[in-house]
């Protein structure tokens, strides 16, 4: 039985109809159903920001959502104001079988940094956890799907990668923001030329 699944950010807001929608977002839920049982160990990482978050365009004057602004002196997107702690929005999506996850880490409660990564802020200053978490189980070999493909999926592969994890990216398990077309493509081969192993979930469950 392989040992860890890491679902990133499947929540409401990035599903369609959500504030950030990430187009067939919903599509990868039932392979996320599908592979939890076949994993040992099942992580899944929320997005979890204050309403007061740096990174939300609304707190910008005159700012549009994906315009490119400043969040503590460093070049930021400006996103939509998404997945606020303990709103219907950040709550995982209500088809996603959460009985079959086994840890929650949570990420983006720190107001003046952005966090796509799974394993840390944008500008690595504070650790989820997670990487601490996974090396005390004896984890060394995890496989990621989840939302959105171009942002948090990719960054926190890269990160895994660079924290001596062994990557499989379930490719047909992620969909991408794509705010520039192409960008869910060159995602995937950054994370491929990073040292991912890219397979369908159906060459997981064999």
């Amino acid at each position: 039985m392989p040992d860890t699944l890491l679902l990133v950010d499947i929540q409401h807001d990035f599903l369609p109809g959500g504030a950030l929608a990430v187009p067939g977002g919903d599509e990868i839920i039932p392979i996320a159903n599908a592979l939890m049982p076949a994993f040992a160990h099942v992580v899944a990482s929320q997005d979890w920001h204050p309403a007061d978050h740096g990174s939300f365009a609304e707190h910008h004057a005159g700012a549009r959502a994906f315009d490119i602004g400043q969040l503590a002196g460093r070049e930021q997107i400006l996103w939509p104001t998404h997945c606020v702690q303990g709103t219907p929005g950040a709550a995982f999506a209500s088809d996603l079988d959460i009985a079959g996850i086994h840890d929650v880490v949570r990420k983006g409660d720190n107001p003046r940094l952005d966090s796509y990564s799974a394993f840390y802020d944008n500008h690595h200053e504070r650790a989820t956890g997670l990487g601490q978490r996974l090396a005390a189980r004896g984890t060394r070999h995890i496989h990621v799907m989840g939302l959105a493909a171009d942002v948090c999926v990719k960054y926190t592969v890269l990160d895994a990668l660079a924290e001596g994890f062994t990557v499989t990216l379930i490719v047909d398990g992620i969909r991408g923001v794509d705010m520039a077309p192409g960008d869910t493509e060159a995602a995937i081969e950054a994370m491929r030329a990073a040292g991912a192993v890219v397979v369908t979930h159906d060459m997981v469950l064999g």
